[in-house]
């Protein structure tokens, strides 16, 4: 029998959207969004059918395609339908299969959402999801934030079986008779999700058989706690940032006096974009000398005598370019790529940097002179200034400006690209993975 008081209880609940809202399920062809299929159809809301082909799986992915058609059709609704090279995307973007296919699709459910005219995208998360997520996420690392998990609603994207466990659902199947497809890939340990789904909460319900509903309280309390702690970080941001003339200051010496200082300190740069690995370096570096600047994707922090000077990057500061690991990226004519080695054995060349990758904070920037750079050139044992070094090495004015540097997340600087890397980064005895920059042409 399907829960469809529960279902429709959950929507108006959570507000999820309105009996009039046109809204586009995302339909693999498993048992998940088979059954919010059918509770949408049963429940009498307007919807069409999404379905994804990833090209992962050869003649079973044209198998799941043909299945999520037929129920389209034998529901009456639309029926949209986009193949992926996700390998593809996988290996040019250099993140797993798994996250090319998880962009892949929400990017062509939000393309589709606005072409169409959909209201939300429906997607079938359920409870056991749920705790999936949040211990990928322990085990990963992370803030509060993502103890909570999956959001019943957010942006445009709606949860609505979320209310259901695995356990539940498929109980349901085995009453109801619906057809579905079972995707083979869900048996496979090979993805991390996979292993916690297969390997890890059999043994954690053998401890605790309410596991769901332990996990849902334990949630609900994550969340009240992350809404405690953002309003005491609004209340410490009103008191500490001082805004002028489109930049923030802070005091350092109040910096110092927070407490818990990381934690507090990390919220209040979050929204500016900054990563808790350059959050650590800032605060490790609070009584080093003034200049030294750290950076985000939009913002440069930059310590000026006792205060923290932050300012949102200048028109011209965009074409800054960030390494978030291994990867490629276009500077000028020229092209620089990061891969990263367990092998330490290399060939010393001006056109590569060999760099200890554990001394690396992501991300990295590429980006051309200021004022004040300086650096220790490897093989000397003294910092000196980058002015100087192009002069020493009768480097023409007009091509000062045009030859890229690799920052570290921390401000230093790691490599004048194609000339000479600093020092402090090379490779030495004690490097487990050496971090591999070349310089190549277009």
């Amino acid at each position: 029998m399907l829960p469809l008081q529960q279902f429709t209880d959950y929507i108006s609940q959570h507000q999820l959207f309105e009996k009039s809202d046109h809204v586009l399920l995302a339909v693999s062809g498993g048992k998940d969004s088979v059954l919010m299929v059918q509770l949408f159809k049963q429940a009498g809301f307007s919807f069409s059918i999404a379905h994804c082909n990833f090209n992962l799986r050869a003649n079973e992915a044209q198998l799941d395609e043909t299945f999520v058609k037929l129920l389209a059709d034998e529901m009456d609704v639309p029926f949209h339908v986009a193949h992926f090279d996700t390998k593809g995307f996988a290996e040019k973007h250099k993140v797993s299969t798994q996250m090319a296919a998880r962009q892949l699709r929400y990017d062509w459910f939000e393309e589709l959402r606005q072409q169409e005219d959909y209201r939300y995208v429906a997607v079938a998360h359920h409870q056991s999801d749920v705790i999936e997520t949040v211990l990928l996420n322990l085990v990963r690392g992370t803030g509060i934030s993502g103890m909570h998990g999956i959001s019943p609603k957010r942006g445009h994207v709606v949860r609505p079986l979320l209310f259901l466990s695995r356990q539940q659902i498929d109980e349901i199947f085995e009453g109801s008779g619906f057809p579905f497809v079972e995707d083979s890939s869900n048996r496979s340990s090979k993805y991390a999700r996979n292993k916690i789904r297969l390997n890890v909460i059999p043994h954690l319900r053998e401890i605790n058989p309410n596991l769901e509903e332990t996990f849902a309280a334990n949630i609900h309390r994550f969340a009240e706690t992350e809404a405690l702690l953002q309003r005491v970080v609004a209340e410490t941001r009103e008191r500490l940032f001082k805004e002028h003339a489109g930049s923030i200051s802070v005091n350092i010496s109040d910096v110092k006096h927070l407490q818990p200082q990381k934690l507090l300190f990390f919220e209040l740069l979050k929204p500016l974009h900054f990563t808790s690995s350059v959050v650590d370096e800032v605060l490790s570096s609070l009584d080093k000398q003034s200049g030294t600047s750290f950076y985000s994707e939009t913002h440069r922090l930059t310590i000026d005598r006792s205060q923290l000077m932050i300012s949102r990057l200048a028109d011209d500061d965009h074409a800054l370019l960030y390494f978030h690991g291994e990867g490629c990226l276009k500077v000028g004519g020229e092209l620089i790529s990061l891969t990263i080695s367990e092998a330490v054995n290399f060939q010393a060349a001006k056109k590569n940097a060999y760099v200890d990758a554990n001394l690396l904070v992501f991300p990295l920037v590429i980006r051309y002179r200021q004022p004040g750079d300086r650096f220790i050139p490897l093989g000397m044992n003294s910092l000196k200034k980058l002015s100087n070094f192009f002069i020493d090495e009768k480097v023409p004015l007009p091509q000062k400006d045009k030859i890229p540097l690799l920052i570290n997340g921390n401000g230093q600087l790691i490599w004048v690209v194609g000339m000479r890397q600093d020092e402090r980064y090379k490779v030495s005895a004690t490097t487990k993975k050496v971090a591999i920059f070349e310089l190549s042409k277009l």
